[in-house]
């Protein structure tokens, strides 16, 4: 069984303006905002969270609180991976215990391990959690390569490796990928351009930037395909590409969460190294509001 079959989001960690602190009472709006509009999992902790300016209990608490206001209503799943593994294995065991359904682990970035480094990160996280594990390939910002034969082999051998997302933006490695992967092994697309295409292939879903803003045609995207009807998908697919293409003018999530500012979810508030978008980017990220405006009552 699948951890979750549809759209996933990846979602944004709203801070307080003033103060930089996590602003809760917006963070469970956005929680229900999401549930109302059928989102079909919550993944927190992750890099549109934010999660690389986060102390530890930061880290916890977020998961925590997504835990308790989702109430068992979708799956939550927590971003745990770092480039230390004993680091990752902390995060990803306060995790389960604070009630997370499932880990999403990025490659190990900066150090660059070899090959049999990143099976010993891995089989070292795997063995010390009961959780199912997302594994996350992003080279564009990990600077890592993941051999599909490397991902295939962890899955067979470590059962609570259940699932990838790809956002390699690779159609070759995505392609292998599907041809090589286990029985009940899942693929999530972690491209918003590339879902349909990845849901053509055979994924399961999406861990989805748009989500944060569209929650509805991201959901809808999913499902349509997965009710047979592709060429519905294909339209939703081609209303959100503007703004699909949009959300990456300047570095995830600050656009996105730009937008979710202006729809009133959250304060346009950032950690540095990151800032609010140029005045550029808002005009041209403004231009297609007519996309999500429908949101901003609700």
């Amino acid at each position: 069984m699948y951890i979750y079959e549809g759209s996933g989001v990846a979602m944004i960690t709203p801070f307080i303006e003033e103060t930089g602190e996590i602003d809760w009472k917006a963070f469970d709006n956005l929680i229900e905002f999401h549930i109302t509009n059928h989102t079909d999992a919550i993944i927190v902790t992750g890099t549109t969270g934010e999660s690389a300016t986060m102390a530890d209990d930061e880290h916890i608490q977020v998961v925590a609180r997504a835990v308790r206001q989702v109430d068992g209503r979708v799956p939550v799943i927590a971003g745990t991976g770092i480039n230390d593994t004993a680091h990752t294995i902390r995060l990803s065991q306060f995790s389960e215990n604070v009630g997370a359904d499932a880990l999403l682990i990025v490659t190990p970035y900066y150090n660059k391990t070899t090959p049999a480094g990143m099976m010993a990160h891995y089989g070292a996280v795997a063995e010390s959690v009961e959780l199912p594990i997302i594994l996350y390939h992003v080279p564009g910002r990990t600077a890592v390569d993941f051999p599909v034969d490397q991902v295939v082999e962890l899955a067979k051998r470590h059962n609570n490796i259940v699932a990838m997302k790809d956002a390699t933006g690779d159609m070759e490695w995505s392609r292998e990928l599907f041809e090589k992967r286990p029985e009940g092994f899942a693929v999530y697309s972690g491209n918003d351009d590339l879902t349909l295409e990845l849901l053509r292939l055979g994924g399961q879903g999406s861990i989805s930037v748009n989500a944060n803003v569209m929650p509805q045609e991201a959901h809808d995207l999913c499902r349509l395909h997965r009710e047979g009807d592709d060429a519905g998908a294909q339209a939703v697919h081609d209303k959100i590409l503007s703004y699909t293409q949009n959300m990456f003018i300047e570095v995830n999530p600050v656009p996105v969460k730009y937008i979710a500012h202006t729809l009133g979810l959250c304060d346009n508030a950032y950690r540095l190294p990151l800032i609010e978008p140029s005045q550029e980017t808002k005009d041209t990220l403004d231009a297609d509001f007519h996309l999500v405006e429908k949101y901003s009552q609700k």
